[in-house]
Parts: C-alpha cells; structure tokens; sequence
C-alpha cells in the first residue's frame, strides 16, 4: 500500500456513511433520489460482473436477465403470492442464482466468444418469456403497485429510507466483493483469468471456480433487480433487456472491471453523466457516447485503474525473517519406487506421441528424460500432470494410480510442475502467485490462511525471491520469473515435481544458479523429473536418465552409460560414429 492510498479506504467509510445519513436529515428531491436508487440498485449487478468478468475473467452479457429475474421475483411474490418484500426478494435471488448456476455449469467449458455467444442467446430466451408468459408476468404490460417492506417496524415506503437501505445492501455488497478477491476463491478466479491451465496444475478446481463465479454473480444482479422493484414499484420486460445487459458491461468495464470501488465509479458516471450532458440539448448523446469510447479507449483498466497507478508503485512490506521451507518426502531415505510409468502411450489420430513406454522413478532421486524435439518428451509431461490423458496404460504415484486424474487432483496428490514457457498470473504480486501454490488442496504444511502466507514466503525465501514479494510478477525479468514459476511449485509441497526445461530461456549465470537450487532441492530428499536439452545441466543433475524417440524408450540408465549409447547418439545425431559403435 503506498503513501497515498493509505488514506482511500477511511474516505470512501466516510463518503459511504454520508451517502446513507445526508438523505435522512436533509431530503432530496423525487427525481434525484429516482436516480440515486436506480445508480445504487444498477451498481449491485455491476458488482456482479466484477466477479465473473473482473475477478474470473468469464465473459457474460446476460446480467440484465438475472437483474430481471430479481425484479420479477420480487414483483410475483408481493402483488402474485402476496408474500413479504424480504421473502420475495430471497426468492428472486434465489432463482437467478439457480439459473446463473445451471447456466456457469453447462456453459463455461466453452470459454471466450462463445460463452459471449451463449449468455447473449441466454438473455435473449428469457427476454421472450418475460414478455409472452402472460399469465405470470403480464407480458409487456408491466407488473404495477410494488409494495416496499417495513423494516423492524420502521416502514419503508419513504424515498428517503428505502434509498438509505439501498445504499446500506450496496455498501455491503461492495465490502464483500472487495474482501472476495483476497481469499482463497477470490484468488483462485483470479488465476483463472490470468492463466488457466497454470491455475489447474497448481491445485485450482478451475471448472469450479467459474460456476461459482457466475452463480455469485447471478446472485447479486437478482439482489440488485430486487430492491429496483421495490425502488420503482413497476417493471416490465424492456427494462431488462440485451441493451441493459451491455449498459452494465460498459459500466464495469468504464470503472475497472478488477474493483469493487471501480464498479461503483462506472455506474454512478453512466447514470449521471446524461444527466449532467442534458444542458446540450439535441448533442448531448453524441457527446456522452463519445466520452465513453474516449475513456475505454485510453483508459483501458478502466477509471479506477487509472487512478490506482497514480498512487505509484507499490511500497515493500517488512515481513521479518521467513520460515524455512520444510520440503521433500518423508520416506525418501527409505527409498523405492515413487513414480510407475507403465505401458503410457497418447496418441493424437495417427500420431503417436507416446507409445508404450515404461520408466520407473526412485524416491528421493533426480530422474532426466531427454531425447530430441518432437520425441515425446513434453507430452510425457502432459499426461502425468493431468493435461493429456492416456490413450492407454497406466500412472502410479506412491502405489496409487493416477492416471486420467484431472489437474488440479493431481495436485492434491503431490505432484507439482513447472512449464518451458513460463506461466505465471501476471496481474497478481509475487507473493500472490505462490500463495495460489500453497493453498493447493491437502496441502499439510499450509492449512489456516496465516500458515499459507507463511509457506508461501518460505518458498520465496528458499529461491532467493522473497524481498520481491510484493513486486507485481510481471515487472521482473524472465530469469526472477523462473525462480517465482519454481517457489509457486514448491510451495504447495510437492512429493513429485516434474521440471519442464527449466533452464530455458535462462543465460549462463542464471543457469549456474538454477543447478545450484536444483541441488538444494534434491538434497531435501525432493524427486525430481526433469526435462531439459542442456545436456551439461542434466549431467551435473541426473541420477538416472531416460531416452525417448518418437515416443518410444530406446534407452535408460546411469548419465554416464546413456548418454554414450549408439542409439542415443544416432538419435541426435542422425548417424553413430565409429568410435560410439566400438
């Protein structure tokens, strides 16, 4: 936290409190307070895609449907059912949060454009039957007479009060959006966004974490459009709408879709800005339209984003002495097999990528797999990590088959992975980033979320990373990356951890220096299975190496016997020499 920003959260707390008391003691005129509530009602949805969009990074243009299905819930159940305002209200919510939910869990294995696609016929569909189912709705004339709640004997149907509770759900809906993103889902759906594969690897249950996403925010835009329907005692089905669904992704997008407070800014400017144009006349539309593409234009973090790096760059916290990194595996110095690879093969149509390879790696010991591009190498790597799944044979980790495991229960069995071209979550700090490591499930070292952060800068520490701890992971050079790529891993307490090329990318000393830690972690008693090309890093490294090409084993054995072999030299080669052949 800088210098600067310090003081940001005791003046929003106090802007917040004003907001909710100045209309009590001081009473605003019917068309502001119109315009008061629909800013604060419109903001809870917004802050709903600040989840699914900002936080998880799913793209949904159907939050003008869930606001709907709110408003209706809460506009079927008073003037229909004759229930209270309260149980209406749950009931809408809960109704949008089911069909967000139905929604997120059929839908979100698509992705990108067509999960744009989908949401959008989504609200298209439930538009339809707001108008056409007549007998429930009303069609498009509109549900009339909405009664607003009395609260703890206080009625509500003054302007004034009901907009103080407006703005009260609001703030709260606010401070758990902004708590959100630091917990354990929070970042979890972060990772996601940034990058989802790597999400998985290191524990994430990705698929999981985006339906709860897009069911929270289908929560809060039924919340939203509940309290707008007691607001404004009249709905119909135009005011829910695909154009309204863009209206709230502009808003987002306009504050900084990442923020809590940014969605705030982006709704209460859509909604006034209008107002404050109106003195234009005729141009006042084309001129507020153009503001807005200016703004997205250059601003494109959004408003709040920008204001946000003006604060400069982020202070360094003074954490004290780290911990020391507790790693590797109990049972290690009583030896045996940790890793069966048994028959794997994976084949892509006619190509087969692996075909029936069989290696064995002992616990505690630094087995390589090295062989030329294309041999099988990465694959391999792919499968025991989870992200391929075998076309036939057979993984064991510690006796325990895994095979056809997804990612991240992988992950919660021990086995951790690094990739060749660096994947790490650029918009989170570096701490972030091996946090998301540590809290991987079943993680014994990591529990409660003060040994997580503790673990996580344990890991730091043993990579020489932690005085960069707060740094964002983006700003640091490739080589620091790697050593962040590395920590994340160990992080989460790995009792396999496959290294893919490691040393990729890295100069002479900086490979120096990896050797020099890949020892280290071998002499924790850590197995390690490592792929790389620099033959002199796997020398210094490998206990034992294997030789695969085109997919097949060709040879297996000690560094020294291996890498001597004819057919391994002729697989490099493409020719064995006459002194190789002797």
């Amino acid at each position: 936290m800088t210098s600067r920003s310090r003081y940001v959260i005791p003046l929003l707390l106090l802007a917040a409190a004003a907001s909710i008391v100045l209309p009590l003691v001081h009473p605003v005129n019917g068309y502001l307070l119109n315009l008061f509530m629909q800013a604060a009602t419109y903001a809870m949805a917004v802050l709903g895609l600040t989840v699914v969009l900002g936080y998880a990074g799913q793209i949904s243009i159907a939050q003008a449907g869930f606001f709907g299905l709110g408003a209706y819930g809460v506009a079927i159940g008073t003037t229909v059912l004759h229930l209270p305002f309260f149980i209406g209200l749950a009931l809408g919510v809960l109704v949008a949060g089911l069909l967000g939910a139905v929604l997120g869990a059929s839908t979100l294995k698509l992705g990108g454009h067509y999960l744009a696609m989908v949401t959008i016929s989504f609200q298209q569909i439930l538009t339809l039957v707001l108008t056409n189912w007549i007998s429930l709705t009303r069609g498009p004339d509109g549900i009339r007479n909405i009664p607003r709640p009395s609260l703890f004997g206080v009625s509500l149907e003054d302007s004034d009060r009901y907009l103080g509770l407006c703005l009260l759900v609001l703030y709260a809906v606010g401070v758990f959006v902004w708590w959100l993103k630091g917990t354990k889902l929070g970042l979890g759906m972060q990772a996601v966004r940034d990058n989802e594969l790597a999400a998985e690897v290191v524990g994430v249950d990705t698929y999981r974490v985006k339906v709860t996403a897009f069911c929270l925010s289908a929560l809060l835009g039924g919340l939203g459009g509940g309290l707008f329907a007691g607001g404004f005692g009249y709905i119909s089905p135009d005011q829910f709408s695909f154009n309204e669904s863009v209206v709230l992704l502009t808003m987002v997008l306009l504050g900084g879709a990442d923020a809590a407070v940014g969605s705030v800014v982006g709704t209460a400017l859509l909604i006034l800005l209008p107002e404050w144009l109106r003195f234009l006349r005729g141009a006042y539309l084309a001129v507020y339209g153009l503001a807005v593409i200016l703004i997205m234009v250059f601003m494109p973090t959004g408003l709040w984003g920008m204001l946000s790096r003006l604060g400069g760059p982020p202070r360094l916290r003074e954490r004290g002495v780290p911990d020391v990194l507790t790693l590797g595996d109990p049972d290690a110095a009583a030896g045996g097999l940790l890793l069966e690879i048994k028959g794997l093969a994976k084949h892509f149509g006619g190509l087969k990528a692996l075909d029936g390879v069989d290696i064995s790696v002992e616990r505690g010991k630094v087995h390589a797999l090295i062989g030329p591009n294309g041999s099988g190498k990465t694959t391999m790597l792919n499968v025991l990590s989870g992200i391929y799944r075998p076309t036939r044979g057979e993984v064991l980790v510690d006796g325990v088959k895994v095979s056809g495991l997804a990612p991240h229960e992988l992950a919660a069995a021990g086995v951790g992975r690094t990739f060749q071209n660096i994947r790490l979550f650029l918009s989170l700090t570096v701490l972030e980033n091996v946090v998301i490591g540590a809290q991987r499930p079943h993680n014994s070292a990591a529990q409660t979320p003060d040994q997580v952060q503790r673990r996580a800068m344990a890991a730091l520490d043993f990579v020489g990373m932690a005085a960069r701890a707060d740094l964002k992971v983006a700003s640091l050079p490739y080589g620091h990356q790697r050593l962040v790529e590395i920590a994340r891993a160990l992080a989460g307490n790995p009792t396999l951890l496959l290294l893919d090329e490691p040393a990729a990318g890295l100069n002479l000393t900086e490979k120096q220096e990896l050797v020099g830690l890949l020892k280290r972690l071998a002499g924790h008693g850590l197995t390690l299975f490592l792929i790389d090309h620099d033959m002199n890093l796997v020398e210094q490294m490998a206990d034992r190496i294997t030789v695969l090409n085109f997919g097949k084993r060709i040879a297996e054995g000690a560094p020294a016997d291996v890498l001597r072999h004819p057919d391994v030299i002729a697989a490099y080669l493409g020719e064995v020499p006459d002194d190789a052949a002797a």
